[in-house]
């Protein structure tokens, strides 16, 4: 069984009450729940949130949703307690909530690369980083080893080009939003502390690097675009309006 969860809380420093955002006409988390659902690999999809109105929300639009308790330092131990509601699950898809414009074909491919390598404990996904991006610290970067295994994730343009962009010779990634894990896997991230790198650049991913485990990376050239801020919630929602009717 495969599960997709999606963890969303009301209190965003950068953007207070976000999944409830609304100007399309439908709320964010809507916008990501419905996007999960077209994956074809995936069993069941659901909401994980500490607030009633989430809840409240998500019901509204015949979602599904755990309630879990707020203490949770990031979205991966959310979801963690979320995914103990069902034993069965073999992999957990954890789908960061701002995450709209991902195509849902992302996360069948993480599930059929899980289930071709057993020895992949927790995988992501990566593409290209727009030249607009590079300084922004909002654009999480990832550097990958000959293997194809995250090095490090970083808020800062990583790799640095010493001699010059014309002397580059390993791409700049974007980190896109979203995560599957084996359960076992990730119910041992749920165990481990907080670490110092993930600490400072504000990066849960990091955790499960800091503490020595492998996260595979697969790279697309797509470029979806997570909501951060108001401003690029503002530019999904012209791109929604633009979008044609199907």
């Amino acid at each position: 069984m495969v599960i997709c969860v999606i963890p969303a809380r009301y209190g965003s420093k950068r953007f207070p009450g976000k999944p409830l955002a609304s100007e399309t006409g439908k709320p964010l988390i809507q916008h990501v729940c419905e996007a999960a659902a077209g994956a074809a690999r995936v069993d069941a999809v659901l909401v994980a949130t500490d607030d009633e109105r989430i809840r409240r929300a998500v019901e509204a639009f015949g979602g599904r949703v755990v309630m879990t308790r707020p203490e949770h330092s990031c979205g991966t131990s959310r979801v963690a307690e979320a995914a103990r509601a069902f034993p069965d699950a073999e992999i957990v898809i954890n789908l960061q909530g701002d995450e709209p414009d991902l195509d849902p074909g992302l996360l069948d491919a993480l599930v059929t690369a899980m289930e071709a390598d057993p020895a992949i404990e927790a995988a992501t996904v990566a593409g290209p980083l727009a030249p607009d991006e590079a300084a922004d610290p909002n654009a999480v970067k990832v550097v990958l080893s000959a293997a194809g295994d995250a090095l490090y994730f970083s808020r800062a343009p990583i790799p640095l080009a010493r001699d010059g962009e014309a002397a580059r010779r390993a791409p700049l990634l974007k980190h896109f939003g979203i995560y599957a894990y084996r359960a076992a896997a990730l119910q041992a991230y749920a165990a481990m502390p907080p670490t110092p790198l993930e600490r400072t650049e504000r990066l849960e991913q990091l955790r499960w690097l800091e503490h020595g485990r492998g996260m595979r990376v697969l790279v697309t050239d797509q470029r979806p675009c997570g909501i951060d801020t108001p401003e690029s919630y503002a530019a999904f929602v012209a791109r929604y309006r633009k979008a044609p009717v199907t």
